[in-house]
This record gives C-alpha cells, sequence and structure tokens, in this order.
C-alpha cells in the first residue's frame, strides 16, 4: 500500500519533471523557493495533478507559500483534504 508522502513524492516528480529520487525527498525536503521547477507555473501544474491524484478539490485561498514550505506540509494538508 502507498503512503500519501510516498503518493506526494511522485507527482511532484512526475509533473516538476524532477531529477531526485523519492528517497532523496524526505519529509522536511524545502519546496517552494529551493525548487527551481516549482515556479508559478509549476504551483499550478501541481494542484491539478494533486487534485486528480487524490480526488480533491483545493481551493484557491488554500494554497500559498506556506503549504508547499516541505514535503511533510503538502502531505498534512492532502491528509486533512482526503479526510474532510
Amino acid at each position: 500500500m502507498t503512503t500519501t508522502i510516498d503518493a506526494v513524492r511522485d507527482v511532484l516528480i512526475e509533473t516538476l519533471e524532477l531529477q531526485q529520487s523519492p528517497e532523496e525527498l524526505t519529509s522536511e525536503t524545502p519546496l517552494f523557493g529551493s525548487l527551481p521547477e516549482l515556479d508559478s507555473f509549476g504551483v499550478v501544474a501541481l494542484v491539478g495533478a494533486l487534485e486528480d491524484r487524490f480526488d480533491i478539490t483545493i481551493d484557491d485561498d488554500e494554497f500559498g507559500a506556506d503549504l508547499f514550505e516541505t514535503i511533510s506540509t503538502l502531505t498534512e494538508f492532502v491528509d486533512s483534504k482526503r479526510s474532510a
């Protein structure tokens, strides 16, 4: 069974075409401001990919830099949306 963090890492790698392996992306890996691929276009693509992968809806007022601070903050957000 795939955990949420594993699935989030997979979505990040696929959507942003990252060269890192899933194992290199830890829960504390910084995202926004640290990954050049995660620019404004990358955020839009990533939000769409997360919505598709997890069957959730992310409203415009729900995402900001704090959501994309680390893989952990993003995973916690996805988990909270899935349980809502």
